[in-house]
């Protein structure tokens, strides 16, 4: 062999040598890279039988443990035709399939010309679906019938599987949500958390090893973490209880239909911005939350001839989250930021006063004050506890546009609170720019944007930012994000994450706060001054606690005198507050709308048992118009705890027993009564100080100076 040939197959030599070390390097690199995807390809390759082991969608509970969304394990019914016809047999004592067959009719709910026609049709086929979602005792008796000695039932497998169960169907709807197939979050926490309640589904693989025998390979599937919620049930129920009872109550009053067309409620921590309970009357079962009947929106008969299109517009309306996706004009409740801001500062001081004549001429229109008559002269306090608008908007003035809307914002109003949970309305009406850096004149604040804004009408606001902006009014001037969540779990309990409260900004001092807290405890508990106004909150006070709220009247558009939202915020204990609740009635079914009482009425409801729950005791003397009140309430506590039982009273002739009281009422004659005369009704007139006399040009809203309670 010559040199020449020898350094020709080194050279081959070498050539064949680095190839294989690339291809080796090669393989490496896959191994390392993409190793794991080229396994599973394998292993279903391989795969005689592969089972979807499926993962348990995390759990949802309220802020003490108590479980609000969960996932029921259940079990699909597979026929495998394809071994069920491996393992047949002319012998009967050898034969799988008619043993199996029979043990499907016996135990579950199914036709044997069904399970005949599986075999005969789908003689190839390894997963056919027979039944779904079947509880653990649904297959009890199947399972124990399997694992018996000599069983010949084959073929046959239950595949696992989770449904999402809601063990209080409608409460905490709008905040829980509720899913769709594939574990899709829709709505509330599901959607807002549907990555974390998500985990991943495991694989149980059959494959043959390299002796050619079957072996078995399982990928464990991996559960979602739980959620913590910072909802309450027990506030919760009591506060959609409460609402309840409201539409109930002034259902078909002056039109057909529930008491408002919408009733709202938020309670909130102030101190950390966590949400203990958000409700509206709208509201669905999340076990069906499709079934437009079960949920009330159509009778039977209606949803029959309901298009699609008809139908999904009705359940997204009912679906959708009043106190987060819903704006609307705030009115007298956004008084106390206006009040704030001008004394932080320092266009206003305690102990200003200021002359209400009624009215203030604002670029040659009149805006009118709550009280058309005029409150007279009146301090800065006066103007909170009396809802003065014309106060107000003297205040707007010397506070100034740009003050006013840098503090709007500070406030968050015009932004997103960004709380945790889908769907929240934007609210941008307030993004004012000072006329040197405007990009529009139409986003230039005008003076009459600065008058009807101090006193909240002409913007929008949620529900939801209108709490958070009023803790900040009255938690020492700490803005906390909103929240929903307060733990993250994992499946086995521990703790992933501690959701800790979100300062954002401190747009107000202590000392200015303090302030406000004390005007709003006037608003609620202060005396009639010397002009004779009277303090607007006093019908939402409870016998023994010292609180402090304010009143909302807004006069929606067109202002045509018709139609408002009334609403009252408060907060308790007066000094240290440690809930605040906000409470939105959207056109009161009734004749008179303007007044606030309709909302103070749920507000009272709901405090009297939120507050002895949440430890929040009463530490104030009853004031001495309220004596006759909790005299009567503890007269029917305790009437309602020990009944008597008497002899029933022979009814005399012309007498009625009354249903209410069980009491003998002596009917009158007839022939004894003046027809003119008025005072057999025995009404007594409500004074309110609301005036019929409509005045010119009157636009803005209608304060409830004096509701009765």
């Amino acid at each position: 062999m010559t040199l020449k040939m020898k350094r020709k197959l080194a050279l081959l030599f070498v050539i064949i040598v680095l190839i294989l070390i690339g291809i080796f390097g090669w393989l490496i690199y896959i191994i390392r890279v993409s190793g794991e995807q080229y396994t599973r390809k394998v292993l279903s390759q391989q795969d005689t039988n592969s089972i979807l082991l499926p993962y348990k969608r995390g759990d949802i509970y309220d802020r003490n443990g108590t479980l609000l969304a969960t996932s029921e394990k259940v079990y699909n019914l597979i026929l495998d035709p394809a071994v069920l016809w491996e393992n047949h047999s002319d012998d009967p004592k050898k034969d799988c399939v008619e043993p199996t067959l029979q043990a499907l009719t016996t135990y579950f709910d199914l036709e044997r010309s069904e399970l005949d026609k599986d075999m005969e049709e789908r003689k190839n086929s390894h997963y056919v679906v027979k039944l779904q979602k079947l509880t653990k005792d649904q297959v009890k008796e199947f399972e124990e019938a399997m694992k018996e000695p000599g069983s010949r039932i084959e073929g046959v497998w239950l595949e696992e599987a989770y449904i999402r169960r809601y063990p209080y169907d409608n409460l905490a709807c709008n905040v829980i949500g509720y899913t769709v197939s594939g574990n899709v979050g829709q709505y509330g926490i599901e959607q807002e958390y549907s990555e974390v309640l998500n985990g991943e589904d495991g694989r149980s693989y059959n494959y043959l090893n390299e002796d050619l025998e079957q072996e078995k390979t399982v990928r464990a599937a991996v559960d979602g973490d739980n959620i913590m919620s910072t909802i309450d049930v027990t506030l919760q129920g009591i506060v959609e209880k409460a609402i309840a009872d409201f539409q109930a109550k002034y259902a078909n009053a002056v039109r057909e239909g529930d008491g408002s067309y919408t009733t709202a409620a938020i309670m909130m921590d102030p101190n950390n911005g966590e949400v203990l309970a958000m409700a509206s009357n709208r509201n669905y079962n999340l076990n069906c939350p499709y079934d437009v009947v079960a949920n009330g929106l159509f009778t039977e008969e209606e949803a029959e001839n309901l298009g699609e299109e008809e139908r999904l517009d009705a359940l997204n309306e009912l679906w959708r989250n009043f106190c987060i996706s819903d704006t609307y004009e705030p009115g007298s409740t956004a008084k106390p930021i206006t009040v704030a801001a001008a004394l932080e500062t320092g266009a206003v001081h305690d102990g200003d006063t200021f002359l209400c004549d009624g009215r203030q001429n604002i670029a040659g229109r009149d805006v009118w004050c709550s009280n058309k008559y005029g409150h007279k002269v009146i301090t800065l306090e006066g103007s909170l506890m009396f809802s003065c608008n014309d106060a107000l908007m003297q205040i707007a003035s010397k506070l100034g546009e740009e003050n006013f809307s840098k503090y709007q914002n500070m406030f968050n109003f015009g932004l997103r609170t960004n709380i945790d949970l889908p769907g929240e309305a934007r609210t941008d009406s307030l993004i004012y720019y000072t006329k040197e850096n405007a990009p529009s004149e139409n986003l230039v604040m005008r003076v009459t944007d600065l008058a009807t804004n101090s006193f909240g009408q002409n913007y929008n606001v949620t529900m939801i930012q209108m709490a958070s902006a009023f803790s900040a009014c009255i938690n020492g001037g700490y803005y906390y994000k909103p929240h929903v969540v307060k733990k993250i779990m994992d499946s086995s309990g521990g703790t992933v994450q501690n959701v800790s409260p979100i300062l954002l900004r401190t747009p107000i001092s202590s000392k200015t706060s303090g302030l406000i807290r004390k005007y709003l405890y006037n608003t609620m508990y202060g005396p009639e001054d010397g002009n004779g106004n009277h303090a607007t909150g006093r019908a939402a006070r409870i016998a023994g606690y010292a609180m402090g709220g304010k009143t909302g009247t807004a006069e929606m558009i067109p202002r045509d005198k018709t139609n408002y939202l009334v609403s009252f915020i408060g907060f308790a204990p007066a000094e240290h507050p440690e809930v605040v609740l906000y409470v939105v009635v959207d056109r009161p079914n009734a004749e008179k709308q303007s007044t606030s009482s309709f909302a103070q009425e749920i507000w009272k409801n709901i405090m009297k048992e939120a507050l002895p729950y949440l430890n929040i005791y009463p530490t104030e003397e009853i004031p001495s118009d309220m004596q006759e009140e909790v005299a009567a309430e503890q007269a029917s506590q305790e009437e309602t705890e020990e009944p008597e039982e008497e002899e029933e009273d022979p009814v005399q002739e012309g007498s009625l027993v009354d249903p209410q009281t069980g009491e003998t009422v002596q009917l009158p004659d007839p022939e004894t009564i003046d027809p003119e005369d008025d005072s057999v009704l025995g009404d007594t007139p409500v004074n309110d100080n609301l005036v019929d006399v409509e005045p010119p040009n009157a636009t803005e809203e209608v304060e409830d100076e004096n509701p009765t309670e």
